[in-house]
């Protein structure tokens, strides 16, 4: 009778290189850098043999414990755990040191021994996938986001989470001061093109939830596009995923264009634009077209489709910062009792997603009408609309602010912006200023008049 579909794969031996393994865990023990390098990018589950994971542990806690790892050693470790026979007895471990007269290939077998592991995983999560999907008790929307993230956890070869000593994380921890150390007074994250900006966060940075937020009109949008194409604007590119769930791509494009080109958007609406402007646009479209930026304007996202669709575009672009405009228009999985619930679902998700991804997400988000109510019109983190869950969630949050858009006739702030950090949670909060080129929908480092 022939097997079920589910069924397969049960027969199988699972990818596995024993000769591999060996040979590898040979160079841990005759060679003190190839130790320090596989322990850095290995961990125990990476070897098939149950023998070798027992082994491979017992080398990371002599090299914890900061003691020298050796046949001896090793074999004192093991005995000291009831596990040296299991192993497989002191002619086992002569046998691994034996067996490799140098260290010189330690790369080629980590290299098969984590290609091995990679397609255990896959077949595993494959089966897992496989299997939830004949239960059929989870929503398709909800099995495909976990089909989605069990696959791009392969694709990124991840060491699973857990509890490290100080020892191991205090090597990374001192080379990250070290670098920022180098660049003391410059930008340790990505720069915004904000000078200001960039003094008070150091930049964007991998895993950071980002807000920007405003009553309508202040120019949110306006803003996220310039931040977009001044991490375009040196000699380092940088990959900018862009969902517009508002604006259709030609829009935003267009936005693009004339705040690069300083050309005024409503001429170009009304088609009232001059030779030398249309020459302005097409020198600046032969710019915008060199740069890695990609748009998504599908209306009525839901989390998970922006989720499936991020992880497609960071495997195949690199993606290195998203850009969502705007948060409430996104929809969550269906199930929430209210919007509140809902918008809280979304921002949850894409905070987990930042720090899946590792890299900024920056989404922007209306504000509630409570600012129209007070005297000053000053949004603070309360306005953040339908949800505490934004704030709580947010790493930064930036709050837009223009006088002029309430006071047309009386300010003198005209082409002013304030920008509120009402929220950092690795610096100080703050306002800054920008100057607002309304025409061009473009934002610039603040300059007062008297220096224009």
């Amino acid at each position: 009778m022939p097997k079920k579909k589910e069924e397969i794969f049960i027969d199988k031996i699972p990818p596995q290189s024993i000769e591999a393994e060996r040979a590898l865990l040979g160079c841990m023990l005759i060679d003190d850098e190839a130790r320090i390098k596989v322990i850095e990018n290995f961990k125990k589950d990476f070897f098939y043999s149950e023998a070798h994971q027992k082994i491979f542990s017992s080398i990371v806690k002599l090299f914890e414990k900061g003691q020298k790892c050796d046949l001896i050693t090793l074999t004192e470790t093991l005995k000291s755990e009831n596990s040296l026979e299991e192993v497989g007895g002191v002619e086992y471990l002569s046998d691994l040191v034996e067996s490799v007269p140098t260290s010189a290939y330690v790369d080629d077998y980590m290299k098969i021994v984590k290609e091995k592991y990679i397609l255990r995983t896959l077949i595993a999560n494959a089966t897992k996938i496989i299997t939830e999907a004949y239960e059929g008790k989870d929503d398709v929307e909800v099995l495909l986001d976990k089909a989605e993230s069990l696959i791009f956890e392969v694709s990124q070869t991840k060491i699973e989470r857990t509890a490290y000593p100080i020892k191991t994380i205090l090597k990374d921890a001192m080379e990250t001061i070290e670098k920022i150390h180098e660049k003391r007074g410059f930008v340790t994250g990505m720069p915004t093109g904000f000078i200001d900006l960039d003094k008070l966060t150091t930049g964007f940075h991998p895993s950071e939830f980002i807000i920007i937020a405003s009553r309508p009109s202040m120019g949110k949008t306006a803003l996220a596009c310039n931040i977009a194409l001044n991490l375009n604007s040196g000699i380092e590119k940088v990959p900018v995923l862009i969902f517009s769930l508002e604006m259709s791509k030609e829009q935003i494009v267009q936005r693009m264009l004339c705040s690069e080109a300083k050309v005024d958007i409503l001429k170009m609406r009304q088609g009232l634009l001059s030779d030398k402007e249309i020459g302005e646009l097409l020198i600046a479209a032969s710019r915008l077209e060199q740069l890695p930026i990609f748009i998504d304007d599908s209306p009525s996202l839901n989390i998970f489709e922006l989720k499936a669709r991020a992880r497609r575009l960071k495997a195949k672009e690199n993606i290195q910062i998203i850009i969502i405009d705007y948060l409430q228009l996104m929809r969550g999985s269906g199930k929430a009792e209210n919007r509140q619930q809902e918008i809280s679902e979304i921002s949850s998700a894409l905070k987990s997603l930042a720090k899946e991804l590792n890299i900024p997400i920056i989404a922007v988000s209306q504000l509630s009408r409570a600012t129209e109510q007070r005297v000053d019109k000053r949004p603070q983190l309360a306005d953040l609309r339908e949800s505490g869950s934004i704030e709580q969630d947010a790493d930064l949050v930036l709050l837009l602010y223009r006088e002029e858009f309430y006071k047309k006739e009386e300010t003198e702030n005209r082409g002013i912006a304030e920008l509120i950090i009402a929220k950092q949670r690795n610096g100080p909060t703050g306002t800054i200023k920008l100057t607002f080129l309304e025409k061009y929908m473009r934002f610039e480092n603040y300059t007062p008049r008297e220096e224009i």
